[in-house]
């Protein structure tokens, strides 16, 4: 079946308008929505053409509230009208070659670069409809429970969640490094000492306006990068057969 072609916001508009969403109305996603959603995701590009994701619409409440603690106990991922899973998936591929070698860094890459370039383009749809959504990456926390929780082949590992729905807030903006920060040409340049100092003044001020938080981008870094980040993922990911060359 064709994807349905909806009434929707342009591109760039919606680009540019990004928030993300963690409160939602009761409000359901209509099923033409999400078909036209995640046939959005389906059209993304796909690195080599090999397609290997996997989308998991995780409806049965008991499933949502076992995902919710592993992701942190975020409410949202209990109460959103629709929570989506992306994986990295070969088991399609496994069989119909079975000797596929999936135990190569560049495989994992391949299926992180594909789960990634679909939820954006299933997120842009979303957005364009009206609806918002919030990526879940703390899934990730307890991956392998999430594996299990999912009923994943080991030809599959859950990568985020994504919740999805129509907003009940209107958040402030988060500003972003600027263009000079992440973009060259020709060759690398490092950005100035000074646009890093002006941005970590420009990002203590939004949190500050948020949610009266002393924090700004150089001690999300640290928090986030200067300890040991979730040192259990590689472990998981070799036992399933990834990342071991």
């Amino acid at each position: 079946m064709p994807a349905p072609i909806l009434p929707s916001q342009p591109t760039l508009a919606t680009a540019l308008a990004h928030r993300s969403i963690r409160k939602f109305t009761g409000e359901p996603v209509a099923p033409e929505q999400l078909q036209a959603i995640l046939e959005a995701g389906r059209a993304a590009s796909s690195s080599s053409f090999m397609q290997c994701i996997h989308i998991i619409r995780v409806t049965d409440p008991a499933l949502r509230q076992r995902l919710c603690h592993i992701a942190a106990d975020q409410e949202y991922v209990r109460i959103a009208p629709e929570f989506l899973v992306f994986c990295i998936d070969y088991s399609k591929h496994r069989r119909l070659v079975p000797d596929i070698q999936t135990d190569y860094t560049e495989a994992l890459l391949l299926g992180a670069v594909d789960a990634g370039i679909t939820a954006q383009n299933v997120l842009l749809a979303a957005e364009s409809l009206g609806l918002g959504g919030v990526y879940i990456g703390s899934l990730r926390n307890d991956i392998a429970a999430a594996a299990e929780a999912l009923g994943l082949p080991d030809t599959a590992v859950p990568l985020f969640g994504m919740c999805l729905g129509h907003p009940a807030q209107q958040p402030l903006y988060r500003p972003r490094l600027p263009l000079e920060a992440i973009v060259s040409e020709n060759r690398y340049r490092e950005c100035s000492p000074n646009t890093l100092e002006a941005y970590d003044r420009e990002l203590a001020a939004y949190y500050q306006a948020r949610s009266g938080l002393d924090l700004d981008w150089t001690r999300q870094i640290a928090n986030t990068l200067a300890k040991p980040l979730r040192p259990h993922i590689l472990p998981f990911l070799q036992q399933r057969g990834f990342a071991r060359k």
